[in-house]
């Protein structure tokens, strides 16, 4: 689905905007239209109990004409500020993970802020964006804003992606390839492993099967300089460490061995919390 939208959660937030800028320069590159969507939670004490509520309970139709009238507009500030792009907006209504989760069924790519701050239903509060992250139907990118660390500018810094054989993490190797040659930047492929005894002896063995993945894409991308790096430790440690200089970080959704877990629990939260660059997190369909 190379030409399906962009689709950003967008809840008018610091974070949210900055993933707004991060979907539209992927948009500039990528031809892909955008679309704003917003979540519009309606909760009582019981709970969120959908359109249709009583009148009188909270978010009344003068908070929902707020809430389209902000979408309306970044939309429409987005459009002008990229006029070669298709930029739309729309409110949908429902719990914020739920909702993203089904819309990222027809999109291409899925782009959130890491939290927001709480406005409506607390869009992309931190566990939203984790789940969501989870459970997507196409590549989800988590955007931090400020991330302690940060370099001041990683425009030119890598792709880095994390590799242990299985499927996914091959699927996320074929999207971090391609982001990579797009941009022409370099891309880093690392693979972390557990020092032990003789575990020095299978290095030669680990590098040749990362490598051995690697030679398709070396064929379609013949220009793309790669790097692939053995890194002693924990995936997620070796990852955050990578994002210190990448502009973008790529995981599979599920891996084995060194990538066991890594986008379940404490494991993807520590990644989406404490990257220095956006994470994307990469399925097959």
């Amino acid at each position: 689905m190379r030409d399906a939208e962009i689709l950003v959660g967008y809840d008018g937030s610091t974070d949210a905007s900055v993933a707004l800028d991060w979907a539209l320069d992927e948009a500039e590159q990528s031809g892909q239209p955008v679309r704003l969507a917003y979540v519009f939670e309606w909760l009582t004490v019981a709970g969120w109990v959908g359109p249709g509520v009583a009148p009188g309970v909270w978010p009344d139709d003068t908070a929902r004409r707020q809430v389209q009238e902000l979408v309306r507009e970044a939309a429409a500030q987005a459009a002008a500020a990229h006029p070669g792009l298709a930029v739309t907006g729309e409110v949908y209504d429902g719990p914020p993970a739920l909702v993203l989760q089904e819309r990222s069924a027809e999109a291409g790519l899925l782009v959130l802020g890491s939290r927001g701050h709480g406005g409506f239903g607390g869009l992309l509060a931190g566990s939203t964006a984790v789940a969501v992250a989870a459970h997507g139907h196409c590549p989800v990118v988590v955007v931090r804003d400020g991330a302690a660390g940060a370099p001041a500018d990683a425009s030119g810094g890598p792709v880095a992606v994390g590799v242990d054989g299985s499927e996914p993490s091959l699927v996320a190797l074929g999207f971090a390839a391609e982001r990579a040659a797009r941009r022409q930047v370099p891309l880093r492929v690392l693979r972390a492993w557990t020092p032990g005894p003789g575990a020095a002896a299978g290095v030669p063995e680990e590098r040749a099967a990362v490598e051995e993945t690697l030679e398709p894409w070396r064929r379609t991308y013949p220009e793309l300089a790669v790097t692939v790096d053995l890194v002693p430790g924990s995936p997620a440690a070796m990852l955050i460490e990578a994002s210190r200089d990448a502009r973008l970080v790529v995981v599979g959704s599920r891996g084995r061995g060194g990538l066991a877990g890594m986008l379940l629990g404490s494991v993807s939260q520590q990644l989406i919390q404490h990257s220095h660059c956006p994470v994307a997190v990469v399925r097959e369909r």
